[in-house]
């Protein structure tokens, strides 16, 4: 008898784990992947559980402060401009479009049911898409180059404070060294899943929060080049404050340390075809540079390397935009070329991903789906944008700049909240109970980090046995470390500007 949602959850488990391979198909096994399993209040079918996410996600407001975080400009009042948030809608659909071209591949081959993906079509196709839409949540306001500022601070500060922490035992000590190998390897994938499920707590199923996991290492993990899995492991993934949760996530999914989730891979080649015109769009809209530039540094950069996919594309679609009027000439010419491209892309990928499938079913497969086949005329395509990009877009000055910005106010705020750091538990714990303490900057300070931080941070140190004094020491101090990163990376760009100037009384 069946006395709980819990027994009526593991009883499904122990059937889909007598279904194995057939022929490189894997015969039910979505249906270990995708589960109605979550922290609280599992739902009671798999599409109330999807449509759950999806409304969770959409109404989250980590996902809404996204709109005023930087994806190449920062700081920017164009609204044309794209942001995270309108950088990880275009991602959202690319992830639809390729989802359901895989669906429709696999229809004709063996059929869903050889793949257990009958009656998962919809569970597919929207935890691609909100995988999607979630990947740049935990991004820290002015891009790229704020993760970089972080982990240089964080090296220059936070590791020597760890370090002069005691720890008389092996098993202390190597913990320590975990812990500064981790506190200095800030990344926006391992933080998006920190703000899943701990910062904004959306109590996401285990299928949707495991698809979010791009890179398989844990922060505190030491990087081996040589590892069979080292493209999976080339970034962290999650810190080590997650690490308890990922594990237990993978245990009940069945996938092993590690390996990907199925969907993910989908999630990343989206990421990566979005990425192909957007900032060429971005800078033609800065004025960085003209229609005709761009189409004259691509075709230069095409036949130095000798492609010629990418270049028919250019000039069908250059001499149809350059017959109409303007403005519409350079809309109507990246439209066009973005089209082809994606289509292309989508077929391609959804062909990689299908061919590798039982690699990717298990996580194993060691690639992004676009870079697979270096050989092909679309890796080569995507080479030639990318350097344009980089050395046209990215090393701009004006961009350039931008990123110094924002390196000085991260940097500035960052040690502006250190004295929080220089605190011993006892006194931290006292300002956390509105008790006076001798560090009366600390006493201010703490009054601006948000509640939902402080609350995330609470709830770790409660699960730490006071007893066990090094470790406790340890662990509450690199808790107390990912609450001040928690608050400032999860500032927009503008609200980063603002505490700066009024920190350093600017204003």
């Amino acid at each position: 008898m069946i006395k709980s949602l819990k027994d009526l959850l593991d009883k499904l488990s122990r059937f889909t784990n007598s279904l194995v391979y057939d022929g490189g198909i894997c015969k039910r096994l979505y249906k270990k992947r995708f589960t109605l399993h979550r922290e609280f209040y599992p739902s009671f079918n798999i599409e109330t559980s999807i449509e759950s996410n999806r409304g969770r996600i959409l109404s989250s407001p980590a996902l809404r402060r996204l709109q005023k975080r930087t994806q190449v400009f920062a700081l920017e009042l164009n609204a044309s401009i794209r942001t995270r948030l309108t950088h990880s809608m275009e991602v959202g659909q690319n992830a639809r479009f390729i989802a359901k071209t895989i669906l429709d591949k696999l229809k004709k081959e063996k059929g869903l049911e050889a793949y257990g993906l009958e009656e998962l079509e919809n569970a597919f196709i929207s935890t691609s898409e909100m995988t999607s839409l979630l990947h740049d949540i935990g991004n820290p306001p002015f891009g790229h180059f704020a993760e970089q500022t972080i982990n240089a601070w964080a090296k220059n500060n936070l590791a020597n404070i760890l370090n002069n922490f005691s720890s008389t035992t092996k098993e202390n000590q190597k913990l320590k060294e975990d812990l500064i190998r981790d506190i200095c390897d800030y990344d926006g994938n391992a933080q998006a899943i920190r703000v899943i499920t701990k910062l904004q707590r959306l109590n996401l199923s285990y299928s949707q929060i495991l698809s979010v996991l791009k890179y398989t290492r844990g922060a505190y993990e030491i990087k081996d080049s040589n590892d069979k899995l080292n493209y999976l492991k080339k970034k962290p993934g999650f810190y080590y404050s997650e690490k308890d949760l990922i594990e237990k996530i993978q245990d009940t999914l069945e996938v092993k340390r590690a390996h990907r989730f199925p969907v993910t891979y989908i999630m990343e080649a989206a990421d990566d075809i979005s990425y192909l015109t957007a900032d060429l769009e971005d800078s033609v809209e800065k004025g960085i540079l003209s229609l005709e530039e761009i189409y004259n540094l691509i075709i230069k950069e095409c036949e130095k390397q000798g492609e010629t996919y990418l270049k028919e594309i250019l000039n069908k679609q250059y001499e149809k935009a350059k017959k109409d009027d303007e403005p519409y000439q350079f809309n109507m010419f990246f439209t066009l070329v973005r089209s082809k491209l994606v289509t292309a892309l989508v077929a391609h990928v959804s062909n990689v991903f299908i061919s590798n499938h039982k690699e990717v079913f298990e996580g194993s497969f060691n690639s992004a789906l676009l870079d697979y086949d270096e050989n092909s005329e679309f890796h080569k395509s995507i080479k030639v944008i990318e350097k344009v990009s980089q050395k046209y877009i990215y090393q701009n000055k004006e961009v350039q700049t931008l990123e110094l910005k924002g390196y000085t106010i991260i940097n500035t705020l960052l040690e502006k909240y250190k004295p929080l750091l220089l605190l011993s538990s006892e006194d931290f714990s006292k300002l956390l109970k509105d008790k006076k303490i001798d560090c009366f900057i600390s006493m201010r300070l703490i009054k601006r980090i948000s509640s939902k931080q402080i609350v995330a941070y609470k709830h770790d140190v409660e699960k730490l046995d006071i007893k066990e004094n090094e470790k406790y020491d340890l662990l509450e101090w690199y808790f107390r470390a990912r609450l001040i990163i928690d608050y400032i990376s999860g500032m927009t760009d503008d609200y980063a500007l603002e505490e700066y100037r009024l920190l350093s009384a600017l204003k």
